[in-house]
């Protein structure tokens, strides 16, 4: 495969790319048991239409359902299934009560809304999906409940499967604490990134393992920073996991400073990390950890964090903060009204809109026949032209091809299936098969077209595979139609207002470490830290995703990855000029005239990219000495 990807183009090589990792059996066991048991009783009690809103709920929130800690899931699915279900209200009084121009404006400024939400983070984007799925669906399917009841199932059902993510115990759960599975196993993560960082110093693999560090903090913090009750830790194993995640702070910070130097560290540095792994995910004691040589200020800070951290295991530990710190109304609000928010709530808007408005002309010709389906064409439009899911092309080809798929193996189950028994056995079989899905967007695509065309038929409606053909290859001229408009704003806005995010944090970041020095203020420079590598991810996948686009698309995105590579020396700098300072409390000529050249090529290439520094936010020059 990587040969093959090296040879084609950028964007038809991500379309052929797929995920992998081990199979997720407990979310496959939850997707068993999500959709298709919803239906089943709704069949036997004789409500149908009931259960089919509800398996639509448990469909949406089990693609929604990724590996993580029972409270992260809280919000991952919490929040989506809460706008899906204001979304199915709206949508259904709208369809009942207004005409098909205003039906199609009013759909379209909830696109414009859900897509500028969108660019908040990933949690808002899942929300922002399902609000406009929701809607379509609930203007256009035929149900006979009211639209608050179809709100109120949409929401069990997804309920449901949240229910089934925090009662079920985790296959292979660690150290025999039911309550911190995925929490255990990513702080676990956390020290086992830092190892293979230490392991990799002085070779060409070091600056993929620190990205892989980065990847690893931003998942324990994710971990354990969802939703609770109080707003701290409550309980001494949670604060112990906690001490445990902020004792690795340290421990990344030296690793890094490493790195940055390039000098290979001995051996036995690396098993204290390994050793503290295990002890994470077994809650075990660490035993004597081998020390690191002291030659080096970073060696040094190695050994200080592993003896901090052997203390923490051992003892336990008061600092139970993850530092990260909140996002504010205002920020949100900046996030949401920014070049980011703007391009893409318009692109959804018009998107979303346009789609409606063909699928209403289509609806109110007779093209769909007697029967209405035709919120198919708009739910369509919003799983396309969402980035989250790959650039343009790749999810046009890929859902063109899973929809041609599924309705294919549809038309097939359906002719040798018994009705309704044999579909509500295919609905739970493609609720455990999501999880799996997941790793390929046509893959997806295909085992929700099956598990929809089950629900669409136990519901009551004739087949109708080969139409929805017809309506997601219309779907995708619509989407690459418009994803290829001049914007009203900047082209690119996303990925340039990420990597200024990014740039901005960095500045604080180094602003902080220059400024203070030696001062206490640890707590505070983990949490700039953190700001800065997350920030830098974010700015990094985008880039990502938009060098994989057409070549009409890409090359608005032109310059921004040697900005972002830039920045990422910068950040690794400045960790490494931390560690000087808390070492001897000056820095060495060689950090100093680093960052000054680092500075320097930043300024030229976000010049070259078109990135504008805000006035009061020009870097620092460090003094030497």
């Amino acid at each position: 495969m990587s040969r093959l990807s090296a040879a084609v183009p950028p964007w038809l090589a991500h379309a052929l790319r797929a995920q992998r990792g081990p199979v997720p059996w407990s979310a496959v066991v939850r997707g068993a048991l999500a959709a298709g048991p919803l239906l089943l009783v709704a069949v036997l009690s004789g409500r149908t239409s009931v259960g089919v809103v509800a398996a639509l709920g448990a469909m949406l929130a089990g693609i929604n359902d990724r590996p993580g800690s029972r409270r992260a899931a809280v919000r991952r699915l919490g929040v989506p299934a809460l706008a899906g279900a204001g979304g199915l209200l709206v949508g259904s009084y709208a369809g009942q009560h207004v005409g098909a121009v205003t039906l199609t404006l009013l759909l379209t400024v909830l696109g414009l809304l859900a897509g500028a939400v969108s660019a908040v983070g990933p949690v808002a984007s899942g929300a922002g999906t399902q609000l406009l799925v929701a809607a379509a669906i609930g203007a256009g399917m035929p149900l006979p409940e009211p639209g608050w009841q179809r709100a109120l199932f949409f929401v069990g059902g997804a309920g449901w499967l949240l229910v089934l993510r925090l009662a079920l115990p985790t296959p292979g759960a660690t150290a025999g604490d039911y309550r911190f599975d995925g929490e255990r196993d990513a702080v676990g993560g956390v020290y086992d990134a830092v190892a293979a960082l230490l392991e990799a110093v002085g070779g060409p693999d070091a600056p993929g393992r620190r990205v892989a560090l980065t990847a690893a903090l931003d998942h324990a913090q994710d971990a354990l920073g969802g939703p609770r009750l109080r707003p701290y830790a409550s309980s001494a194993a949670e604060r112990r996991l906690h001490a445990q995640y902020t004792a690795a702070l340290p421990l990344a910070e030296a690793a890094t400073a490493l790195a940055w130097a390039g000098e290979a560290v001995p051996a036995r540095a690396v098993e204290g990390p390994r050793r503290l792994a295990v002890a994470v995910r077994t809650s075990t004691h660490t035993g004597p950890l081998p020390a690191p040589s002291r030659s080096a200020p970073a060696l040094r800070a190695l050994d200080d964090a592993l003896l901090h951290a052997a203390d923490t295991f051992d003892r336990g530990g008061d600092d139970t903060a993850l530092h990260s710190r909140r996002r504010t109304a205002t920020s949100l609000a900046r996030t949401v009204l920014g070049s980011a928010g703007r391009e893409y709530g318009l692109r959804v808007a018009l998107c979303f809109g346009a789609s409606v408005a063909v699928a209403q002309a289509l609806h109110h010709a007779r093209w769909y026949g007697s029967h209405s389906h035709w919120y198919w064409l708009p739910a369509t439009a919003v799983f396309l032209v969402k980035p989250d899911l790959g650039p343009l092309a790749s999810r046009v080809i890929c859902r063109a091809a899973g929809t041609v798929l599924g309705a294919v193996l549809f038309a097939g189950f359906a002719a040798l299936l018994p009705r309704p028994a044999g579909l509500v056995a295919l609905v739970a079989l493609c609720g455990a098969l999501i999880p799996v899905a997941t790793r390929h967007f046509a893959a997806q695509t295909a085992v929700v077209t099956v598990l929809v065309l089950s629900l669409v038929m136990v519901g009551g409606e004739p087949g109708a595979s080969w139409s929805r053909i017809g309506e997601t290859l219309l779907a995708c001229a619509i989407v690459l139609l418009v994803g290829h408009l001049p914007a009203l704003g900047q082209r690119g806005g996303g990925v340039r207002a990420r990597l200024t995010h990014a740039a901005e944090a960095a500045h604080v970041y180094l602003a902080h470490v220059l400024d203070d020095g030696t001062t206490d203020d640890r707590a505070g420079r983990w949490t700039l830290r953190r700001e800065a590598y997350r920030a830098l991810a974010e700015a990094r996948a985008s880039i990502d995703l938009a060098a994989a686009e057409l070549p009409a698309l890409a090359r608005h995105a032109e310059g921004t990855d040697e900005v972002a590579a830039t920045l990422e020396r910068l950040v690794d700098t400045t960790t490494a000029c931390a560690v000087q300072l808390d070492d001897t409390g000056r820095l060495t000529p060689q950090h100093t005239e680093r960052i000054t050249a680092l500075l320097d090529e930043l300024a030229e290439g976000r010049e070259r990219a078109g990135l504008v520094v805000k006035e009061g936010q020009a870097l620092p020059v460090p003094l030497a000495g």
